[in-house]
Order: structure tokens, then sequence, then C-alpha cells
């Protein structure tokens, strides 16, 4: 699905690509700031005390949350002042691209860089040694990791037009909205292996996420049922 949304919405349009390629950027230097810290801290702490390794880990978690989000509305304050230099340039003085579609394709970028690193952990841990499921634990690893990557993706995308939307129109609770949405789902996975206490809220929040950025965006009921209707 990720990949569809690439081919048939972004790969026509090089500008497109050029801001989904630097969300992606925006999106990799957060986790490297965030990973940095983390490793900091966990070389700093005493490797055997299990509960603050534990502690250090959800830290690193929620720290790096709201350090993607802090990177998302600096990616914003860019596209506007790149926004504002199109529409000096251009001949008409309307710019190319809306700011809507400059946060769908950021959030794209956001999400397929997300995407693509949990799947070099995936490959890598597929490398083995060992069995899923040896010792009595779901053999459904690969599977659900699959299902949660893409509904990252999906959020990121999501995500990305509520949090622009808020930052155009000045609405902070939408903000904060988004942070919230992304510490919960985060967090979810925390209940893993447990896969059922992380996949299904993830879901519920990316329905409630989906429609709730679709309503912003200018959709209507009658839009969605004129698309599956294949009318005009």
């Amino acid at each position: 699905p990720a990949l569809g949304l690439f081919l048939f919405t972004i790969a026509r349009d090089p500008l497109r690509i050029i801001i989904l390629i630097a969300g992606a950027f925006f999106w990799l230097v957060s986790l490297l700031l965030s990973s940095l810290i983390w490793f900091i801290a966990v070389k700093a702490s005493d490797p055997r005390d299990e509960p603050l390794q534990k502690g250090l880990l959800i830290f690193g978690v929620m720290f790096s949350v709201l350090l993607q989000e802090a990177f998302r509305f600096l990616y914003y304050k860019l596209l506007r002042k790149a926004i504002e230099g199109l529409v000096a340039l251009s001949e008409d003085g309307c710019s190319p691209i809306s700011i809507q579609q400059m946060a769908y394709v950021a959030g794209v970028g956001f999400g397929l860089m997300s995407g693509a690193f949990s799947m070099i952990n995936l490959l890598a841990d597929a490398l083995g040694p060992g069995t899923v499921g040896i010792h009595g634990d779901s053999q459904l690893y690969f599977l659900t990791s699959a299902f949660m990557t893409m509904v990252l993706i999906f959020l990121h995308t999501f995500w990305g037009i509520l949090f622009f939307h808020g930052c155009e129109h000045r609405r902070w609770w939408e903000i904060m909205a988004v942070v919230v949405m992304h510490l919960a789902v985060s967090g979810s996975t925390f209940c893993n292996p447990l896969y059922v206490g992380s996949l299904v809220p993830s879901y519920l929040v990316m329905a409630a996420a989906a429609t709730w950025a679709y309503l912003l965006s200018g959709g209507s009921a009658q839009n969605l049922r004129r698309f599956l209707l294949c009318k005009s």
C-alpha cells in the first residue's frame, strides 16, 4: 500500500519527490539524535540494572517521538518558506503545490523512512540464529511486524496532514493531538509479544486519524461515495 501511494501520487511529480526525500531526511536526523542520546544514557548507566535499562528504553522511545514531532514542525517552517519563494518566482503569483499537498508528501516521506528502518531491523533479526516461536512465543512475529510497519507509514502520512493543518491555522490542540496519538501508538508496542495489545489500538488510531485528515483536506461523505461508485 505504501508503495502504491508513492507510485500513483508522488512518483510522477519531481517537486513532490524532492519534498518526500527532504521529509525522509528530517525523520532520519531526528532518529540519529534520539539514538545518540539513548546510546549515551545506556553507556552511562549500569547494564546489570534491568529496571533501569527498561526505563531508559521507555525514555528513549518517548524522547524519539517528541523529537520526531519537533523535526516535523521544523520541516513545516521550511516548507512554508519554500512556498513563499515559489510564489515569488512564479509568473502567475501562485504556488505549483499547495500546503495540503506538501503536508501529505512530507507525511509519506516520514512514514517511508520509518518503515524502511523497521524493515532493516526485521531483516537483521531474520538472519538468526534460532527459530521464531521456539520458546513458546508467537510465531507471527514477522507478520505482525509487517502490519505494524504498514500502520506506522499510514499514521505518519495522516499525522503530517493534521500537524501541518494545525500549524497553518494556529490550532495548537491539533498538534497536541498528533503528539498524543504518536506517544500512544509507540507506547502500545511495549505490550508485545501480546500483539493484540499493540496492533488493535494502532489500527483504531489510524482509522480515526485517517477520517480526521480526510475531513480536514476537504473530503466529504458524498465525495467518498462518488469515488467508491466510480462517478465523476
